[in-house]
């Protein structure tokens, strides 16, 4: 699937990329090449920002908005991999690597997501040693917190690892105004393959902390009603 990209739309005009994420403490010598090349999008929510398989077309800078990374799993259904907000960068490790997308990037919310082509990154890369250790280093936590998530998962029963994504939800999405209510709205069968589980497992659990009065559910809406319990099963659920 092709990707296109409109260049000083209404939306980019309020959007300067060198203010956010990488670039605030970096001194880029000529930062008009980056203002004048620049291609700045409204999402909605749905929208592909970039294609899993397709080739590199830049680094995207989240200007408004969440934005979720699926990649194709068992029987090409789709996988969140991972999440990304207001403030992070997306599509850097492609661009470095030299690879095609290894996931697909979509609009959570409505989002303005603006994106450096990919010739003038690079150059940002070969002119300004402190910006490419600053992705390294990155890069480097990336690998870091995967390899950590996966020792953790692994060794965790799935019931701690339900209430465990219960909490890293939270952490990342907040409350709504109630103050009780995630705000975010995921499939159950996503959030089972954040899980690592069958959906059918996932509801299972879901039903069981609903029982023991420590989440409620409405629809996709999930209320968490005692967060130091959620915590206990994190951490000492057992497997039954």
């Amino acid at each position: 699937m092709s990707q296109s990209y409109s260049k000083s739309n209404k939306t980019g005009d309020d959007c300067n990329v060198l203010d956010h994420t990488y670039f605030d403490e970096i001194d880029i010598s000529n930062p008009e090449v980056i203002r004048e090349n620049k291609v700045c999008n409204a999402y909605k929510k749905g929208q592909t920002i970039f294609q899993e398989g397709n080739r590199p077309m830049g680094l995207f800078s989240i200007e408004k908005g969440k934005v979720i990374l699926t990649k194709r799993g068992i029987e090409g259904r789709e996988q969140i991999t991972r999440f990304a907000k207001e403030g992070d960068i997306l599509g850097y490790r492609s661009l470095i690597s030299g690879d095609n997308y290894a996931a697909s990037a979509v609009a959570l919310d409505e989002c303005v997501i603006c994106m450096i082509p990919k010739d003038n990154f690079i150059q940002l890369l070969e002119q300004n040693g402190k910006l490419a250790l600053k992705i390294m280093r990155h890069l480097a936590k990336d690998l870091e917190v995967a390899e950590l998530n996966l020792t953790d998962m692994a060794h965790r029963s799935v019931r701690e690892r339900t209430a465990k994504v219960l909490l890293l939800l939270e952490e990342f999405f907040g409350y709504k105004e109630d103050g009780i209510s995630l705000n975010v709205s995921l499939k159950r069968e996503d959030i089972a393959n954040i899980v690592g589980t069958a959906t059918e497992s996932l509801i299972r659990y879901f039903s069981e902390f609903k029982k023991n009065e420590v989440i409620s559910l409405n629809g996709k809406e999930i209320r968490i009603l005692n967060r130091t319990k959620l915590e206990e099963l994190a951490n000492n659920g057992v497997e039954s």
